[in-house]
C-alpha cells in the first residue's frame, strides 16, 4: 500500500474513532498530528520521544485529549474503550506501549493518548 493511500485510511480511522468516542460520552481535541524531522529530534532529546522515527512524521499518527464531563482527564485507563476500539479497526494504541501483552487487560501504557496506523 503507497503512503498515500495508508494516509487516507489513516484519516477515515481517526473519524470513526471520533464519532466512537462521541457516540460513548467522550469528547476529543486533536494533539499533535504533523511531525516535522526537526520537531522529533527535538522530542528525542527531551525525552518526549523514544523512537527516531515517528508515524507522525508520515501524518499516521494523532495524539488525542480526553474529556469526560467537559473535563480533561489525565487517567490513562480512561482511554481505554479508544485503545480498543481503535485496535479494532486495525490501528496500533500507544496504552499498549511498554506494557506486555500478558498484562494488557489490567495496564495501560505510557502513551495512552497515541494512535497510530497498523498494527
Amino acid at each position: 500500500m503507497k503512503l498515500s493511500e495508508k494516509q487516507r485510511r489513516f484519516t477515515t480511522m481517526v473519524a470513526e474513532l471520533i464519532l466512537f468516542a462521541y457516540e460513548h460520552g467522550m469528547e476529543l481535541t486533536m494533539g499533535e498530528a504533523f511531525r516535522t524531522d526537526e520537531q522529533q529530534a527535538l522530542h528525542l532529546k527531551s525525552g518526549a520521544s523514544r523512537v527516531t522515527r515517528s508515524k507522525h512524521q508520515d501524518r499516521l499518527a494523532v495524539d488525542m485529549n480526553l474529556f469526560i464531563d467537559g473535563r480533561y482527564v489525565r487517567d490513562k485507563e480512561k482511554y481505554r474503550a479508544l485503545g480498543e476500539k481503535w485496535e479494532s479497526i486495525g490501528g496500533r494504541w500507544g496504552g499498549r506501549f511498554g506494557v506486555a501483552p500478558e498484562d494488557y487487560d489490567t495496564k495501560v501504557g505510557w502513551d495512552a493518548g497515541h494512535f497510530e496506523f497498523g498494527g
